[in-house]
């Protein structure tokens, strides 16, 4: 799966948030400052070569809808960090996490939580 760049990965946020939505609907829900609309026909040309992006006609208008799931899309990228950057072992990628993310003491137990959770799953 390819990388979106960052105005793509921007874009394809609104497009996740409204699963269907025209183009005047991504640049209206897009943050200051809007862009042209010609620059997000672009952006939406691009990600639909690249396999992120769908659309169907409604009369003249073109309504676009993800291919890709966010989940998966953000997994699939994680994963590729953690194995470039932290010898493909999610334990420093989670210790580094932890280390430096300047989590609060309610975010670690909340964390601590879930890896609870987890570890309740696995023993299953």
């Amino acid at each position: 799966m390819t990388k979106l760049a960052k105005a793509e990965e921007q874009l394809m946020e609104l497009i996740w948030q409204q699963e269907k939505v025209f183009l005047k609907d991504l640049i209206e829900a897009h943050p200051d400052p809007k862009p042209a609309a010609t620059t997000v026909a672009t952006l939406l040309k691009r990600m639909q070569d690249k396999g992120f992006v769908g659309y169907e006609l409604l009369g003249n208008s073109r309504r676009y809808f993800p291919l890709v799931n966010k989940d998966d899309y953000f997994s699939k990228h994680i994963g590729e960090m953690v194995k470039d950057y932290f010898g493909d072992s999610a334990l420093q990628f989670a210790s580094f996490f932890t280390s430096n993310a300047n989590l609060s003491t309610d975010e670690l137990e909340e964390l601590k939580k879930i890896i609870n959770q987890e570890i309740k799953k696995k023993k299953k």
